[in-house]
């Protein structure tokens, strides 16, 4: 899939590092086409350097994807564990607060962009769905500790649910959200626009109450 002439201006604009420049194009390039279909000469010609200059600061892609991830995920990840011991020293756990401390820091930049945008939104969302064990293994590191926490929340909060029960339920909150940071343009095409995944307030302001009414649900028989 071709790269719109637009998409590249703000790699090549601003006066960067070519570490820099490299790791702007790695992830704009990642997240468009997708791991498997971005090559080393593609991610340098797009940051306008030599293919040496590529090898020398990050040898493999999967360094260089391994490092735009780490950078990206680090602060989601520590957001989600400095909002849920914020919670539990308050007393205002509840399984909505819960669901929302989670969901929060990967959906939304935050003020001053620390948690990335769109561009890494749609870069984890294809990450999640490509079944490399390279890739599996970025995400594990990135997210498997934080997650656990908000896992063992919710068990605190929903106790008549059997472990793997709410370990499916959780898969669930993930899919929704992956789907949504994806914001693929489905919902927009089947609603003229009415509906955007990317207001990330409008998102967490129907997708909190739903995954609560899920996690509450009776298992099935």
């Amino acid at each position: 899939m071709p790269i719109a002439a637009t998409a590249l201006e703000p790699i090549a604009d601003a006066p960067r590092s070519v570490r820099e420049r490299l790791i702007a194009a790695g992830e704009q390039l990642f997240a468009e086409r997708g791991w498997n279909a971005v090559s080393i000469r593609t991610i340098a010609a797009a940051a306008d350097v030599s293919l040496a200059a590529l090898n020398y600061h990050f040898g493999l892609k999967e360094n260089l994807l391994a490092e735009i991830f780490a950078a990206r995920a680090r602060p989601i990840a520590e957001e989600r564990e400095r909002r849920l011991t914020e919670l539990e020293a308050s007393g205002r756990m509840t399984l909505e607060t819960v669901l929302d401390a989670f969901l929060r820091p990967a959906m939304s930049p935050g003020s001053d962009g620390r948690f990335g945008g769109p561009v890494f939104a749609r870069l984890r969302a294809r990450l999640a769905t490509e079944p490399e064990e390279f890739t599996r293994r970025i995400l594990g590191d990135a997210f498997d500790a934080s997650s656990r926490r908000y896992i063992a929340a919710l068990k605190a909060l929903l106790p008549e649910l059997a472990e793997a029960e709410l370990a499916w339920r959780f898969h669930f909150l993930l899919g929704t959200m992956v789907y949504t940071m994806a914001d693929a343009g489905r919902i927009q095409a089947l609603t003229s626009g009415a509906c955007d995944p990317g207001d990330a307030e409008a998102a967490l302001a129907r997708l909190v109450p739903f995954l609560a009414a899920g996690f509450r649900s009776a298992p099935p028989a």
